[in-house]
């Protein structure tokens, strides 16, 4: 009998794997911060990890952190066939497996996401740039972009909740105005 997987499991894995391959969920966080706070003064890196860890909860994203990791570390192990071992283990410029799996998990977010995966995926900082320069030993070709993508969903979502509130608070104001005026009256 096949067994049913669930979804506590799942992120469980996934986040032992990236505490495995030295991604703490903070750093992500970071890049969070850096990308949106131009654009919410009152942001904090509480704010950034809170929307980092709900991008986490996503089954999409997870199942794309379980795959690419596991290539990543097969690789390492050199457990891939050729020529793709080669392709994964030198994170071949034209190998665009990685940044697929990366974006397709970004898709849901929508294009304040893509935009940052792209701008995150060529200007590479923090955690991603440590990770894509494979500083240190390992192998990194799928988890830099994963990242990436982690931190493009997680700003496209603190972007889209700020909208959000602003709305909340106009609709708001405008009732109390309507109301002291339906009192004046």
């Amino acid at each position: 009998m096949i067994r049913k997987v669930h979804s506590n499991e799942v992120r469980s894995a996934v986040m032992q794997k990236l505490e495995e391959r030295g991604v703490p969920i903070e750093e992500i966080a970071k890049i969070v911060y850096e990308m949106q706070a131009p654009y919410n003064k009152g942001l904090t890196l509480e704010d950034c990890i809170d929307s980092v860890q709900a991008v986490l909860k996503k089954r999409e994203v997870q199942h794309a952190l379980l795959v690419g990791i596991e290539l990543d570390v097969l690789a390492e192990q050199k457990q891939l066939s050729e020529p793709l071992q080669s392709l994964v283990e030198t994170d071949e410029g034209l190998f665009g497996c990685d940044e697929t799996l990366a974006l397709g998990s970004v898709l849901g977010y929508g294009s304040i996401a893509v935009t940052t995966f792209g701008h995150l995926d060529k200007h590479k900082i923090g955690i991603i740039k440590r990770l894509d320069t494979k500083i240190g030993k390992g192998v990194h070709t799928f988890l830099d972009d994963l990242v990436a993508s982690i931190a493009a969903s997680a700003s496209s979502r603190i972007a889209h909740r700020l909208r959000d509130l602003e709305e909340q608070e106009e609709e708001l104001a405008s009732r109390k105005e309507a109301t002291r005026e339906e009192n004046a009256s």
